[in-house]
């Protein structure tokens, strides 16, 4: 199939671009490099089934393909925040453009929602039924609105337009390509370890969160693409873990001797977050299979080959556990 990828130069799209070209498939990779990278597509770059537009997708583009998945958003608080006004445009009139193009040509399209729909759950784990606890105003409403309303266009595009979409609700996500200065918590952990500094800890570190390893979500995706379930339906695992027990598995795989740092805790930063996985293992027979430690290890190797080479890291792999 010819197949276009908002954000394919991204972490998650640069990963799902891996799937489909060794599937055999003719990918366009859409990016603006707002916090994609060229280094993360480049051993595709002179392929003939790979073609990379640079294209802001806040504006119209008229191409020729069979599916679409829309991925392009800056998905980290930091740089979501950088820029608030362009995060929600993004999310919405970059979801009507591609929207717009489906229904003319006919694709299927899955956007890449998140679990910042669910805002701070008061339900948990939370379940697709639930519809959130979110702050319309606060700092990362442009995100959390803007994917609702990401949301609210594709099944009303599927409903008056016939168009056909899926839903996803990625919850966090973690692997090799991860940008250094995300803001996300497993790269800010893996990072400071790596260079010898204290990790930081936001609040008492209760909080808990959910790693998926990003080999999973991308397979996860692409069953939901290819199977008949619209959704939408949370892509995460399960497993729960808070805060201060990831920062000590960090500290103890890459630099036991690291202190932590506790800081307060950001507005409106949810305190539980995790995914009722039930639709998933229903209508796509998915579930997460690697474990936490084995994909931090793959994504601590990345992250130490990338700040070697550019004379960043403190610590040496001998350190490690």
């Amino acid at each position: 199939m010819r197949i276009l990828v908002t954000g394919g130069a991204g972490f998650i799209g640069s990963h799902l671009i891996d799937r489909l070209m060794a599937e055999k498939h003719d990918v366009i990779c859409l990016d603006n490099f707002y916090t994609g990278h060229k280094r993360n597509i480049l051993k595709w770059l002179e392929h003939p089934y790979f073609e990379f537009i640079r294209h802001d997708i806040t504006e119209p583009i008229r191409l020729e393909v069979d599916q679409i998945y829309h991925l392009a958003c800056p998905a980290s608080p930091v740089h979501y925040q950088y820029n608030p006004v362009k995060t929600i445009k993004t999310n919405v009139m970059g979801t009507l453009n591609m929207l717009g193009l489906a229904k003319r040509v006919k694709a299927r399209l899955l956007l890449a929602s998140t679990s910042e729909v669910y805002g701070d759950p008061d339900v948990h784990p939370q379940p697709e039924e639930y519809r959130g606890n979110v702050n319309t105003i606060g700092i990362r409403s442009c995100y959390d609105e803007g994917k609702r309303v990401a949301e609210t266009l594709a099944f009303d595009y599927h409903r008056q337009h016939a168009v056909e979409v899926r839903v996803a609700r990625i919850f966090n996500t973690y692997g090799p390509r991860m940008l250094e200065n995300d803001g996300r918590v497993v790269s800010n952990f893996v990072v400071q370890a790596l260079q010898g500094k204290p990790l930081t800890v936001y609040g008492d570190g209760s909080q808990t969160r959910s790693f998926c390893y990003v080999a999973n979500l991308v397979d996860g995706l692409m069953r939901l693409m290819n199977g008949d379930f619209i959704g939408p339906v949370n892509l995460g695992n399960p497993d729960e873990y808070t805060i201060l027990q990831l920062a000590q598995t960090i500290q103890d795989m890459v630099n036991p001797d690291a202190d932590l740092k506790f800081e307060p805790l950001p507005q409106d930063a949810p305190n539980r977050r995790q995914p009722d996985i039930t639709r998933a293992r229903k209508f796509l027979d998915w579930e997460p299979t690697v474990p936490l430690k084995e994909g931090l290890a793959l994504t601590i190797q990345d992250f130490r080959t990338r700040l070697e080479a550019a004379g960043k890291t403190a610590v040496p792999a001998a350190m490690a556990k």
